[in-house]
Formats: C-alpha cells, structure tokens, sequence
C-alpha cells in the first residue's frame, strides 16, 4: 500500500530503482505504478518483523508474507483480496527477482503457486543478433532501392535511436544534425523536445538515405519531412508500421516472425539492449524521452558501446 511509509533509506532507493527500471522496459503505466507499491509493502513487512537486509529473505519469509496478504482485508470492499489482486503481488515479487539478477544479484527465492492464469504482461523483445538480421533484411525488403534505404533508416530511427512511432512521423530533414552527432526530437510525449545521440554508422545510414534514396521519392523537394511515401507526403505512423511487417517477413526467420514485432518493441528492444551493457538508468531514461529535458546533459556516449555491433 503506498501510504506504508518505509524507514531503511536501502529499501526506498530500491523502490525507486525498480520503478525506473519497469518504465524504461516499457511496461505499462499501472504495471509502473502498482508494482512498485506492492515491493513497497513487502519491504514494509520486512522492517517489521526486523529484516533490514534483502539478502535475509528466505522462501520461508516470502511464504509467510504472502499469508499474511491472503489474510488481510480488503480495504476497497469486505472480504479478502481477490485472486487477481494476490496474482499483482506475486508478479511485483517475481519481477523484482528479475531486477535483482540483472543487476547483478543471485535474487529472491519465490517458490509461489498463483492463484490463477498468471496476468503477467509479456514483451517480446528482439535479440542483438535478431536486430542484425532486421537490418540486414532491408538489403532486399523491396526491388527499389530508394525504398530499401529509407527501410534502413526506419530501423534506425526507431531501434538505434529509440523513438515512438509519432516522434518518427514527425521527423524533418533538419533535424538530422550531422555535424553535432545527434537527432533533435521535436514531437516527443507531452510534447518534450530532446536530443538522441547517433554513432558513425547510424549518421551513414541516414546519409545513404537522405542524400541516394529521398531524392527520388515524388515530389521530394517539396516536404521537409525526412520520411516520404511515394506520393511525396509525410509517411504516417501505418505505413511505418506496414514497412515493418515487410521487412520482419524477409528475414524468413521464424523466431522473429513470430514475436509479431511492432514499431513500439524496437524501442523496448534497445533500452533492452543498454540496459545489458549497463549503461546507467538515468542516462536511458534521458535517451528515451522519459524525463524532462535539459539540453546541456545530453549522453553522446551511448552509442559508442554499439557502434562496433554496426547496428
């Protein structure tokens, strides 16, 4: 419950951690709320009963917390906790496992049975080697190379510099800043303006598009926008997510096809993808959009760590 009010400064940074690193994975915003205050009321537990430490938790300490939840009163309406509620808890304490191991820590044992289907939100996201093979697909996704480049360029702007679809849709030539290193986002989430951080072989990329492959679309001198259809107008955000599909189908790779990949999953996959080569999470968050904007701390170093993966 979020108005349990934890004294151990340790666990209250963990609280916080954990909920950057839900939000950064992508999950939804009541997954990124709720699950945070289910840890909170586990820790809670723990500070009463003298568990300062998550390395003192023990399977029987998890199962005795998680009686006392199915004995507790439902504070919204008489009775006990429902079954999908216990389940929330059961998925906070399991994720929270996950953070544990991916920062480098052996984890919790949970050992709990769910009450029912679990309801566990699932991401598909794609392997390095999977976002190499999607890159490598725009060598033959269409018979026309203007389109097979600016393919490549989609998936650079989405997967190599992590953004939505709207923030794509919304792209002008200008705001391709070569000679900075770096793509300036006007039309990000509540309308937030950033800059993301590109490598050498992103810049080429988008070069080869910019500079071989728009000039022949319709009309090209026409638009600012930096991806046009063949009508020579802003592609819009079905068309990204058309291209896709084709450029998945190529691969032939059935692993990946079946993932049923979205434009939204490449962002998932590279905060993914950073977040294993541990880059810290305030410097994802700023990559990502996820936080205000300040100009002067922008993170040109994220990419170096993926410029020899040539993705």
């Amino acid at each position: 419950m979020k108005h349990l009010k934890l004294q151990n400064e340790h666990y209250k940074v963990l609280v916080k951690s954990y909920k950057q690193w839900l939000d950064i994975l992508g999950y939804a915003g009541s997954t990124v709320y709720n699950l945070p205050n289910h840890l909170q009321e586990f820790f809670y537990y723990l500070e009463q009963n003298s568990i300062r430490n998550i390395n003192q938790i023990t399977t029987k300490i998890v199962k005795e917390y998680y009686n006392s939840l199915k004995e507790r009163a439902n504070e919204r309406q008489s009775g006990a906790l429902s079954k999908s509620y216990l389940n929330k808890h059961q998925q906070a304490l399991k994720k929270f496992k996950e953070y544990l191991q991916n920062h480098n820590h052996k984890g919790i044992n949970i050992h709990l049975k769910s009450e029912k289907q679990p309801t566990e939100e699932k991401l598909n996201v794609l392997t390095i080697a999977e976002v190499k093979e999607l890159f490598e697909a725009t060598e033959f996704s269409h018979t026309e190379s203007r389109f097979r480049l600016r393919d490549k360029a989609i998936l650079t702007v989405l997967y190599s510099c992590g953004l939505r679809r709207n923030e794509a849709v919304h792209l002008d030539i200008g705001d391709i800043l070569f000679d900075k290193e770096r793509v300036f986002v006007r039309k990000g989430k509540n309308y937030k303006e950033r800059y993301v951080p590109i490598n050498r072989r992103n810049a080429e990329i988008l070069e080869d598009y910019i500079y071989e492959a728009r000039p022949e679309f319709y009309q090209a001198k026409e638009s600012e926008a930096l991806f046009i259809n063949h009508h020579g107008t802003r592609m819009q955000g079905m068309s990204f997510a058309n291209r896709l599909k084709v450029i998945v189908e190529t691969t032939e790779n059935k692993n990946i096809i079946d993932k049923q990949i979205t434009l939204h999953i490449l962002r998932h996959s590279i905060a993914t993808h950073l977040l294993q080569k541990e880059v810290p999470l305030e410097s994802i968050k700023t990559f990502l959009g996820h936080s205000s904007l300040e100009s002067t701390q922008i993170y040109t170093h994220l990419f170096k760590t993926l410029e020899n993966e040539a993705i």
